[in-house]
């Protein structure tokens, strides 16, 4: 959902969002915008269909570890950030429910990822292997 709506809108307006953190170099920051969200959405369309089931469990936790960290080095060091920008224009949430959500969401990675091979009973992953 939010890497669709990065996509759709601007890359300029992700841009803005990296920049209000104030942690890479502008280099960086330009690239994260544009490669980013498109890794978003193919993480989550991936996880919904039980596709690559473990590495995108992998990815997925990675992602989160890496928003909280952003997202508590914010908190931090106080940045005059109102909102996170997470899922750009479609919602707004302050910094600290982003760090309860995304809490949340790596737990339930983790309980997936603890639980990867009775999951993937209704994955793609497994459908293809009976195909093989």
């Amino acid at each position: 959902m939010s890497g669709g709506e990065k996509l759709i809108a601007p890359h300029q307006n992700f841009l803005y969002v990296i920049q209000s953190y104030q942690l890479l170099p502008d280099v960086l920051e330009k690239l994260t915008a544009i490669w980013f969200p498109w890794l978003e959405l193919f993480t989550g369309i991936f996880l919904c269909l039980g596709l690559w089931l473990g590495q995108v469990l992998i990815a997925a936790g990675g992602m989160l570890a890496t928003f909280l960290m952003v997202v508590s080095q914010a908190v931090i060091r106080r940045l005059p950030i109102t909102e996170c920008g997470c899922f750009g224009g479609l919602l707004a949430f302050p910094l600290h429910v982003v760090l309860v959500f995304d809490l949340g969401l790596l737990v339930v990675v983790a309980v997936l990822w603890r639980y990867r091979v009775r999951s993937a009973c209704s994955s793609l992953d497994s459908y293809f292997a009976q195909q093989a």
